[in-house]
């Protein structure tokens, strides 16, 4: 059996948490580069997945994986630093929230910075489903969820 976290849903607490960032130090040791080895198998374990926050997975540390183009990037304390003026309204769900959907507007364009999984300084200038994930993963660090932002329900049904 592979060993993955188990993903956090809306009905805990700690998903609303806002996470701590991770301290540069903390990144190359080997805890760490473990637990972002688990996160990535997490990632691969997902069907269809853009993305996934340390907190879906009850880690309340700022690190995230996004899929840009083919390869599945570890992001850690990252940080959006611009966005686009031009928005798109895209359908969102969320392994958090189960068998929900909705509608959310967001720019179609943001760059990014962030510490890779080796300590380095990185950006990246992301653009479409790119964009929306860094964007909507970025959101679960600071304990906001899709639905939260979502101008309809589209699937399922939000307890809200």
């Amino acid at each position: 059996m592979i060993d993955i976290f188990r993903i956090v849903t809306y009905k805990e607490p700690s998903i609303r948490e806002r996470s701590i960032e991770v301290p540069l130090e903390k990144i190359t040791t080997k805890e760490f580069q473990d637990f972002l080895d688990k996160l990535m198998r997490t990632f691969d374990s997902q069907n269809n997945a853009a993305g996934l926050a340390a907190p879906q997975c009850g880690v309340n540390e700022r690190a995230v994986i996004v899929q840009v183009g083919l390869e599945a990037k570890a992001m850690i304390n990252p940080e959006i630093i611009k966005t686009s003026t031009a928005t798109a309204e895209t359908e969102e769900g969320c392994f958090s929230v189960p068998g929900v959907y909705g509608m959310v507007i967001r720019p179609k364009r943001a760059t990014v910075k962030f510490i890779d999984r080796h300590g380095r300084r990185a950006e990246l200038d992301l653009k479409r489903i790119e964009a929306v994930a860094v964007q909507h993963e970025i959101d679960h660090l600071d304990g906001v969820l899709f639905v939260d932002k979502a101008t309809k329900i589209t699937q399922g049904k939000w307890p809200a």
